[in-house]
This record gives structure tokens, C-alpha cells and sequence, in this order.
């Protein structure tokens, strides 16, 4: 059940960050998923190295997003450079 709820808040972590900075390229809704997971992920990692979050924390909804918006503006440089 955990990793059904992690890919939901995937989605829509990752729908939410499309919105916000929506590139000029279309996303299928995998790719939005794994953007969104991978956020999550980039979101956790990020705070425990600046000191946000504990061992143990990870971060929720909006640092999803954060990460999520981080990694597709990261995503639009490198594509644009190619």
C-alpha cells in the first residue's frame, strides 16, 4: 500500500509541477509519475543535506513538488544545450 500511495503522490506531485513550469515538451503520464516519485526523492535528499529533515524524514507533498520543478528545470537546460 505504501508504494501505491507513493506513485499517487507521484502523479500528482508531478501534474502539479507541469503546471507550474509546463516546458514545451508533452510528458506521458508515466514520465509525469516517475518526475513526480523522483522529486520526492530529490526533495528528501536535498533537505537532509541543507539540515531540513532528519534520518528517518522524508518530505511530503509540497517538497515533492519542489523537487519535481527542480528536476524538470534541470531537464530544460540540458535539453535545450543538446
Amino acid at each position: 500500500m505504501h508504494i501505491l500511495w507513493t506513485i499517487v503522490l507521484g502523479l500528482l506531485a508531478g501534474v502539479i509541477a507541469k503546471f507550474i513550469y509546463p516546458g514545451k515538451e508533452n510528458m506521458s503520464w508515466l514520465w509525469t509519475i516517475i518526475l513526480g516519485v523522483a522529486g520526492s526523492f530529490v526533495a528528501t535528499y536535498l533537505g537532509k543535506l541543507v539540515g531540513i529533515y532528519k534520518p528517518g524524514e522524508t518530505a511530503g507533498f509540497i517538497g515533492a513538488i519542489v523537487g519535481a520543478l527542480i528536476l524538470l528545470f534541470v531537464y530544460n537546460l540540458v535539453k535545450k544545450k543538446a
